[in-house]
């Protein structure tokens, strides 16, 4: 096999495994919050450790790439990431594992872009979309199964292993890294000063959404948490802004089209992701299913995106990639809106499949077709700080969907009683819903990028090469 094939099959391995966790402690989390002894808090930061890091990190993972050689850098990921599934397995207190699951968030936030960046280097412009529709179907695979897996072991062995089933994975793919293509960036000198600046700003941030039902918005604790994290935000900023070698080039947002692509990442993640977190426990908490049961019901919606994926990126070469995405929120929007509509502690199974088709496939129309305008509008030299960037804002859309909608669920709703818990995740669901639609509005402003018409508008074809060194 060639280089090219292997960095195919490795990274679109390594990528399942990491898109594989963010939902496989779904069907887990109400046996963890039994055995551990935890609340809503304590399972919003046991998803929350994870994704939090995981967004922070993302430029920096790339930036390290670009810099020292991806795939050295993508062989550290993959060790920091299987280390912390052995960890997290270990827990033994919520504390430990919310611990773990920060190191593991870590571990993925260097493999995501790296796997991306890597494939972009053996694979023509050209032909990207077929290419990023395979890399969206294996992390749509990973979406699809983590649910069930998670379901299954929960079920018929115990919550522990969700993470240890990541061990061999890890150390089977950790030699095959040495057979991969390897490729370097632009993105010059690691920024210190803003990875320590966005980190605090945003751990303040959600910080404070997570607290705020618990405390009291008005307490001390949570508006500090607010207010500190925001003007950190603003400080980064405006260090990017100054910085000889920011870690997110300000000059790439001058581009319509790079920025549209991102807000429309952020919407996506935020509706569809925080949703999940409570439908997910609705299935068992409500509904009486057991884990497995759960993530098997879910299928429809879950197993979708690994179909709809590679179809995607074959349209996406087609017809645009901005028109898939606006049909692609539009559908989750229906979807997740129609759950909203619907929901109630006596639902029967069969009244959700079509939503969750619906929402399945909006999400499979989704993937390749961002990941193809996000690269569109900024030149080659950039690629590896644009993937990190933009898998960034999707993860912070993802730790504010669940910190935003779990305040929301916590407000209006809670565990006491099947009724109760509807009461607070259909109003959060209906939230999520009208986020996604918003989304859809925003794709139809996007203009096509550059591999997909020439010539394009100068400000949306090339960032400065001064923003990268």
């Amino acid at each position: 096999m060639s280089k090219a094939w292997w960095t195919y099959l490795v990274t679109g391995v390594a990528v399942f495994m990491v898109a594989m966790d963010n939902l496989v402690v779904t069907n887990a989390l109400p046996v963890i919050r039994l055995d551990l002894g935890t609340g809503l808090e304590g399972l919003e930061w046991t998803v929350n450790a994870y994704t939090l890091t995981f967004a922070v990190f993302l430029l920096t993972g790339a930036a390290l790439g670009d810099r020292f050689g991806r795939r050295r850098l993508l062989a550290a990921g993959l060790a920091v990431f299987t280390a912390a599934s052995a960890a997290a397995a270990l827990s033994t207190d919520i504390g430990v594992l919310v611990a773990a699951r920060t190191v593991q968030g870590l571990g993925g936030a260097v493999v995501m872009p790296l796997t991306l960046t890597l494939l972009a280097s053996v694979v023509p412009p050209a032909k990207r979309g077929l290419a990023f529709g395979l890399w969206g179907a294996m992390s749509g695979l990973g979406v699809a199964l983590g649910p069930v897996i998670g379901g299954a072991i929960t079920e018929y062995a115990s919550w522990e292993w969700i993470f240890w089933i990541n061990v061999p994975v890890g150390l089977m793919l950790l030699p095959l890294v040495a057979l991969v293509r390897d490729s370097r960036g632009g993105a010059g000198r690691l920024d210190l000063i803003g990875t320590a600046l966005v980190t605090a700003g945003l751990f303040g941030i959600v910080y404070g959404l997570v607290q705020g039902n618990g405390h009291g918005w008005t307490s001390g604790p949570v508006l500090a948490g607010l207010a500190v994290g925001g003007v950190l935000l603003v400080a980064f900023i405006a260090w990017q802004a100054r910085a000889s070698a920011p870690m997110m080039p300000l000059a790439m947002f001058a581009s319509r089209g790079f920025t549209l692509s991102n807000v429309i990442g952020l919407l996506m993640s935020f509706g569809m992701f925080g949703t999940v977190f409570l439908l997910a426990q609705f299935m068992q908490g409500v509904q009486h299913y057991s884990p497995l049961e759960a993530g098997v019901r879910t299928l429809p919606w879950t197993a979708m995106p690994a179909l709809a994926a590679p179809v995607a990126g074959i349209l996406t070469d087609r017809i645009g990639a901005a028109r898939i995405v606006a049909v692609g929120l539009t559908l989750q929007a229906a979807g997740i809106g129609w759950l909203a509509a619907i929901t109630s502690p006596t639902l029967p199974y069969s009244h959700m499949i079509v939503p969750f088709v619906l929402a399945g496939l909006g999400m499979g129309l989704f993937f390749a077709p961002i990941t193809r305008l996000v690269l569109g509008f900024v030149p080659a030299h950039l690629e590896g700080v644009a993937s990190g960037t933009s898998n960034a804002i999707r993860q912070l859309g993802t730790v504010l969907g669940i910190a935003v909608l779990g305040a929301i669920f916590s407000a209006q709703g809670g565990y006491a009683s099947g009724q109760q818990f509807v009461d607070g995740v259909a109003p959060a669901a209906t939230v999520g819903a009208v986020v996604l639609a918003a989304g859809a509005v925003v794709a139809l402003a996007i203009p096509r990028p550059r591999t997909e018409v020439a010539p394009v508008a100068a400000e949306d074809r090339r960032v400065p090469v001064s923003a990268a060194v």
